[in-house]
Parts: C-alpha cells; sequence; structure tokens
C-alpha cells in the first residue's frame, strides 16, 4: 500500500505530467482560461489516461510481447488512446453539449495529448505492472487537472489584475505557467 502512495504523489506531485515533464502544454495553456472548462478536460484527461494505461499494459503484455511485435507499440498505443478519446468526445457530446463546445478542438486533440502517451510509455520503462499501470496514469490524469485547475484559478484572477501592456496575452501566460511549475519543483525532494 505503501508503494501505490508513493506511486500516486509522485506522478500528482513530484513528477507532475505538465509542470515537471513538461508534457501536454498545448491543452494546458488552451483549455485553462475559465475553471469550469479545466475541471471538464481534466476528468476527460484522467479517463483516457487511466484507461488506455490499463489497456496499453494488456495490449503490450499479451499481444505485442507474446508474438514478438513490440516494434508496432507505438502505433498500437496510439490507436488505443484515439479509440478511447472518441468514446469521450461521444460521451460529452451526448451527456454535456455545453462542455462539449467549451471544449472545442482541445478534446480531440487529447488524441495526441503527449502526457496520455508519456504516461503510456513511462509504464513501459519502469516496469510497472498492471495496477501500478493504471494508478500511474489515473495519477497522472488527477495531477494534470491539478495543474489545469490550478492554473485556471491564476488566470481568471489575471484578467482582473492591471497588467503591464508589454506583457498581455501569451507573455503573461506563460509567466504565470512559469511560476506555478517553479513551485511545483519544490516537491522534488519529497521521497528523497
Amino acid at each position: 500500500m505503501k508503494e501505490i502512495l508513493i506511486l500516486v504523489l509522485s506522478a500528482v506531485l513530484v513528477e507532475n505530467f505538465v509542470l515537471v515533464k513538461f508534457l501536454g502544454i498545448c491543452p494546458f495553456l488552451g483549455v485553462s482560461k475559465k475553471l469550469k472548462d479545466a475541471l471538464g478536460m481534466g476528468a476527460a484527461v484522467i479517463f483516457v489516461m487511466g484507461l488506455s494505461s490499463a489497456l496499453a499494459w494488456l495490449l503490450n503484455k499479451y499481444v505485442l510481447v507474446s508474438l514478438g511485435l513490440e516494434y508496432l507499440q507505438t502505433m498500437v498505443f496510439i490507436l488505443v488512446i484515439a479509440v478511447l478519446v472518441q468514446f469521450v468526445e461521444i460521451v460529452l457530446k451526448k451527456l454535456s453539449p455545453a462542455l462539449y463546445k467549451a471544449l472545442g478542438i482541445y478534446l480531440p486533440l487529447i488524441s495526441t495529448n503527449c502526457a496520455v502517451m508519456g504516461a503510456v510509455l513511462l509504464n513501459l520503462e519502469k516496469n510497472h505492472n498492471f495496477v501500478e499501470s493504471i494508478v500511474y496514469g489515473s495519477s497522472g490524469g488527477i495531477g494534470f487537472t491539478l495543474a489545469l485547475v490550478l492554473y485556471a484559478g491564476v488566470r481568471e484572477k489575471m484578467e482582473n489584475t492591471d497588467i503591464p501592456e508589454m506583457f498581455k496575452g501569451f507573455p503573461i501566460t506563460l509567466i504565470g505557467a512559469a511560476l506555478i511549475s517553479v513551485a511545483f519543483f519544490g516537491f522534488k525532494g519529497l521521497f528523497s
């Protein structure tokens, strides 16, 4: 149980996919304007990262490795992620059309979100078992959501702040993201 807790805290805080590993920056910057949109995107990413980690582990262990087709890992993992994203897209369109519209282009971009693929590949690299893969993928999604929600809060506050003209827009967006990232580097020694 201790190892699972360390794995969760590590994926959420110490090795946060967005703020420490710098994976998934495109949706992080694109969907962090409003807190509601950030929560919706975060939930979709948690689902896709957790389930794709599980499916990729199973496919890799019982199909690719057993048939000697490891060279197809990347292609198979991309296919698994794309199918899961399509599923999420269909469900969101049916259950929450407003959120579906708010997420816009960023929802299908989960297919190419390098944080999702990163979770799948890091599970292989770290030689996680099935349960650890699910925990690491889901926790990585939770960390992604945490970063997205924190940053959405910062961006909402920045809308009502007097910002010098030369920093308005994208520059202050990057400065805010950098400051949150620096704060997360403080967790680096948590398990040393």
